[in-house]
């Protein structure tokens, strides 16, 4: 009954075992601890109580070894810091701002000596004197030099930009010119489709393609510009040779 009972109860009875494999562990990261064999070579070493003691030891050894290299680097920032402050002491001695800003030792007199009247009577002439000077007519003159120059800058701008040629928009057509049939002399259509002759409009090079029943096709490609020949303009021009063309068809416009 009391077997069953334990069998079913959750007790933890091998933590010794646990204990153990940690406490090597931690020997293994940080060395052996002093007093650690000592403890585990006593009877019940293994046992909950011993086991968290030789934990606590290893982490305080750890915990030590770190200590004592965080000082190191204190230490050695301390040192850098004096070094550092030492260094910009010794320049702002020797620097020729800090002999500039270094108050100088007045000498003032016991006694003030007052001018005589004609000394301030010069003095106001000199005054009204220097009130007639124009101090600001040189200014005004840089002012129109630099206007000049501007407005030469932009005068040979605006030439140059004149002189530049303007960029054309054009656009390559692939056409396709059908006949009524298969008797169409298609010599006589292709030159009567060469024969339109418009302004910004350059015929290219052609061929005859197969369309079915022993009738073929004008297949013809052009360059036109945008802005002095339209799409519609140059089929109208095309249809208006009725006997040789039936109509005519836009195959392939790609922009330039």
């Amino acid at each position: 009954m009391a077997t069953n009972f334990l069998m079913h109860e959750k007790i933890w009875f091998d933590k010794f075992k646990y204990d153990d494999a940690e406490r090597k562990f931690y020997e293994q990261m940080n060395g052996p601890v002093a007093g650690s064999s000592r403890q585990s070579s006593g009877p019940g070493a293994s046992s909950g109580p011993s086991g968290d003691h030789s934990e606590l030891v290893t982490r305080i050894a750890s915990l030590e070894v770190e200590n004592q290299s965080l000082r190191g680097v204190v230490q050695d920032l301390q040192q850098a810091v004096s070094k550092l402050e030492a260094r910009l002491s010794a320049l702002e001695k020797s620097s020729p701002a800090h002999r500039a800003t270094t108050p100088q030792t007045q000498h003032v007199s016991p006694m003030r000596q007052v001018e005589p009247p004609s000394r301030k009577a010069a003095t106001a002439t000199e005054d009204d004197e220097d009130d007639d000077i124009d101090l600001f007519g040189s200014d005004e003159e840089e002012d129109k030099e630099a206007t000049r120059l501007r407005e030469e800058r932009l005068r040979q701008y605006a030439e140059k930009k004149a002189k530049k040629p303007a960029l054309v928009a054009k656009s390559s057509i692939l056409l396709d010119v059908k006949p009524w049939d298969d008797e169409t002399d298609m010599a006589q259509l292709e030159a009567c489709v060469r024969s339109v002759q418009l302004d910004g409009l350059v015929w290219g090079s052609s061929k005859l393609v197969p369309v079915g029943y022993g009738i073929r096709k004008l297949q013809i490609q052009c360059v036109v510009e945008d802005d002095k020949v339209g799409t519609d303009q140059l089929e109208e021009e095309i249809t208006k040779f009725e006997e040789h063309v039936q109509s005519v068809d836009i195959a392939a416009f790609n922009k330039i």
